[in-house]
């Protein structure tokens, strides 16, 4: 038999794969429920301002996106938003907390809300570096 690969780069080939990986992963974590958190907020007009987007699944709440619109930085909105994420996962059984940041990104951001450095990813995604933080809940 002879094995050849194809090239296949679009969302629904990566989508399949995950889809795939994910069915693989459910038989041996039956009964733990991966639910979206979501949170936002929008001018009158509609316009994000800012949005948080991530998953609690099991002990952790994960991370994925967190923004603020540049012009309201400094003001407190993300510390209010980012407690409100924590305290949904607090009450959804969450341990612990688990983003990531680049280096440009919001690392003093987070460490001054009790965030720790686990692993830092070196030379990502070529000069730069990516941290990988956790915070206890």
């Amino acid at each position: 038999m002879t094995m050849n690969f194809s090239f296949d780069d679009s969302p629904a080939f990566a989508e399949r794969v995950k889809q795939k990986i994910a069915e693989f992963n459910w038989q041996h974590w039956q009964g733990v429920e991966r639910l979206p958190l979501g949170l936002k907020l929008e001018d009158d007009k509609g316009q994000l301002l800012a949005g948080l987007s991530g998953r609690s699944f099991g002990n952790w709440l994960l991370l994925d996106n967190f923004w603020v619109d540049p012009s309201l930085r400094g003001q407190g909105i993300g510390e209010r938003m980012l407690n409100q994420a924590e305290s949904i996962a607090k009450d959804r059984g969450c341990k612990w907390v688990l983003l990531d940041t680049l280096e440009f990104q919001a690392r003093p951001f987070y460490q001054a809300r009790g965030y720790r450095v686990e692993w830092t990813q070196e030379a990502y995604p070529s000069s730069g570096c990516k941290y990988f933080m956790v915070k206890a809940l």
